[in-house]
């Protein structure tokens, strides 16, 4: 059963490598993603972005992990508790 969640992504280092890990993970994922905003921070030189999706656990779970993964970033999920048919 698929769920519908928020991802939050932190970048602290938003080098051309970072930035280009992380578009290749959304990318990937990108059959799941309902929505995607993007916010620069340039008073704390960072970048925030936030996704909602619709997967199954097991998909947002592994892109989260993925995205944990990449130096300087950190990347959390907020998962709805109501399941959705397939």
């Amino acid at each position: 059963m698929k769920r519908i969640a928020i991802l939050s992504i932190i970048i602290e280092s938003a080098t051309d490598e970072n930035i280009l890990k992380i578009n290749n993970i959304l990318h990937e994922y990108k059959d799941y993603i309902l929505g995607r905003m993007g916010i620069p921070d340039k008073i704390h030189n960072v970048n925030i972005i936030s996704v909602s999706l619709c997967a199954k656990l097991d998909i947002l779970n592994g892109m989260t992990g993925k995205l944990g993964k990449i130096k300087d970033v950190s990347a959390k999920i907020l998962i709805s508790n109501k399941e959705f048919k397939d």
